[in-house]
């Protein structure tokens, strides 16, 4: 890493380190995992080649932070959502005619589609996935997604389609 860019990420963490945290933080709602989020924040801006000149640095730190706590969110939900489809809900027994919903079969099949949900959002291009994790995360109408991510509705509704066809292509193929 040249000298330039320790620099920039020391004056970034100097001046930013603690609005950061904050920022993620009202997206997680969690302060340990904002401050973890953070710091792969300034990870992944300083893994960037040195040829890449960024014109604002705090807005493209801002925004990988943005996105490392959607995942984190999206993770997280895709895996209370496959927990509750797997177990039983309270008051049923194993016995219950949903006992075929826990064969090692099914968990199989699960995480496996699962996976290719991962996987295919990881494939999306950065503002297709952010649209659709803000749709899907945060519960944000398409308007309020265009005005995040200065956009138009239009395009919010192309990214959201575009990241369904590709879920439901990789869910499909496998």
């Amino acid at each position: 890493m040249n000298k330039g860019r320790k620099t920039l990420l020391e004056k970034l963490f100097a001046e930013h380190g603690q609005a950061l945290v904050r920022f993620v933080a009202r997206i997680v709602r969690n302060t340990e995992d904002a401050e973890d989020i953070a710091q792969h924040a300034y990870l992944r801006l300083q893994k960037l080649s040195d040829e890449k000149e960024l014109e604002n640095p705090r807005a493209y730190l801002y925004q990988i932070a943005n996105n490392l706590a959607v995942d984190q969110l999206r993770r997280g939900r895709l895996h209370m959502d496959y927990v509750s489809q797997v177990s039983p809900a309270e008051g049923e027994s194993p016995a219950d005619d949903h006992a075929d919903h826990q064969s090692p079969e099914r968990v199989l099949a699960a995480r496996q589609q699962l996976q290719s949900i991962y996987e295919a959002m990881d494939s999306l291009p950065l503002k297709c996935r952010q649209a659709f994790l803000l749709h899907r995360t945060r519960g944000l109408s398409y308007s309020e997604i265009a005005q995040e991510m200065n956009t138009s509705v239009s395009s919010v509704e192309k990214y959201i389609l575009q990241a369904l066809k590709a879920c439901r292509r990789k869910v499909s193929s496998h």
